[in-house]
């Protein structure tokens, strides 16, 4: 845990004590409509007591906090057990602090207190079927008609889309110069005439993902995040967001997952059938390895929290923290699924109790969102080692 003053102490008793009351006791739900409605009445009991938005401006109805506090609250939430972020992760973890970054005072005072307030949800438009990770090679276009942009194309794997209220979009508006210029971020209003979302189900059995059309939607210019054609250079914003702090909460679960674990382990059957799991050597071994390793990953986390502070954005060392978060968390579901056995292989939804299996198979997902670990592997070497192209 972090070394803390004694206000942070104080903080962090406080924070405990509140979601000891509070954390709801229900499951997540599975469907889309009603975890909608489960979040949204989450985030506005932690907007009530006072928890929302830990280190985000007072003005825009966060508490204005330091990054430290920021780290205590995800710390307590991860062992109190609170709910994922869920339809409410995009907002809360990318297009608000986007907006806090690089959004005008209009955009940040009409949209930032009601994603705290649970009022609004978000979704990401950034991957297409063709472009993937290379978000440089996106082609949803958008024109520019007297103070609108219209906007024609696809995207896909948007989580949340048939819940969302509001979209961060990145479109074409130039195509006369190299692939990373001219891409537009905009703010797009998901009940927007011309825009269609069918829902996708994965392999975990969930249906968050989604395909969105657009067909000549049109969004306001005044939605418009930056400047037009240097959306490139915001969505970088938004990833480093997710990269670093928007995983935060995950990461902190891993330790939480992991301590289970080794319990589950002294009471279900090893490998021989006759011992205790945790027995077997080599199940031990996996353990103890994976405590070093959810160990290190705080620790980078820190690390790269520690660095942001001093900076407006994030910067590219959160690949090397979303690259081994990734390596971490599938890991430890793999070493899930072997001390599980054969009981492993009975289906249930990682939302619901003993969802082990569901979060083994959502978990494939690890080195896939927010970009790829082999994307994550390129920007470490050019951008963080400095290695040739």
């Amino acid at each position: 845990m972090i070394a803390a003053a004694s206000e942070d102490r104080e903080f962090r008793e406080e924070v405990r004590t509140w979601l000891t009351e509070n954390v709801p006791t229900e499951p997540q739900p599975v469907d889309i409509q009603e975890m909608r409605e489960f979040d949204l009445d989450w985030q506005r009991r932690q907007y009530e007591g006072g928890w929302a938005g830990i280190a985000w401006p007072a003005e825009y109805g966060g508490r204005g906090m330091t990054l430290t506090q920021q780290l205590i609250w995800y710390e307590e939430y991860a062992l109190a057990n609170g709910p994922h972020a869920g339809v409410n992760f995009v907002g809360l973890n990318h297009g608000g602090p986007t907006l806090i970054a690089r959004g005008d005072d209009a955009q940040k005072s009409f949209h930032l207190p009601r994603i705290l307030r649970g009022e609004a949800v978000w979704c990401q438009g950034f991957s297409e079927p063709e472009a993937g990770s290379d978000l440089a090679s996106l082609r949803t276009r958008a024109v520019v008609d007297g103070d609108e942009l219209v906007v024609t194309g696809q995207k896909i794997w948007t989580s949340y889309a048939d819940a969302a209220d509001y979209q961060e979009l990145l479109v074409r508006t130039d195509s006369t110069g190299s692939k990373h210029q001219g891409i537009t971020w905009v703010i797009a209003d998901m009940r927007s005439p011309g825009i269609e979302i069918r829902p996708l189900r994965t392999p975990a059995r969930d249906r968050h993902f989604a395909e969105v059309f657009y067909d000549d939607v049109r969004i306001p210019l005044s939605n418009v995040v930056g400047e037009p054609g240097q959306g490139w250079s915001v969505a970088m914003s938004t990833l480093g967001f997710e990269r670093g702090a928007g995983f935060m909460a995950d990461q902190l679960s891993l330790h939480r997952q992991l301590e289970d674990l080794i319990e589950l382990a002294g009471t279900v059957p090893g490998p021989d059938g006759r011992r205790p799991a945790v027995r077997d050597d080599e199940i031990a071994r996996r353990l103890a390895d994976a405590r070093a390793e959810i160990a290190a990953l705080r620790a980078m986390t820190y690390a790269a929290v520690s660095r942001n502070a001093r900076r407006a954005t994030p910067g590219p060392e959160g690949s090397i923290v979303k690259l081994y978060f990734a390596e971490v968390r599938q890991s430890l579901s793999r070493l899930t699924m072997d001390v599980l056995g054969p009981r492993g292989l009975t289906f249930v939804h990682r939302h619901e109790p003993d969802g082990q299996t569901g979060a083994y198979l959502y978990s494939l997902a690890a080195s896939i969102g927010g970009g790829t670990s082999e994307i994550q592997r390129t920007i470490i070497g050019e951008r963080v080692l400095g290695l040739p192209r």
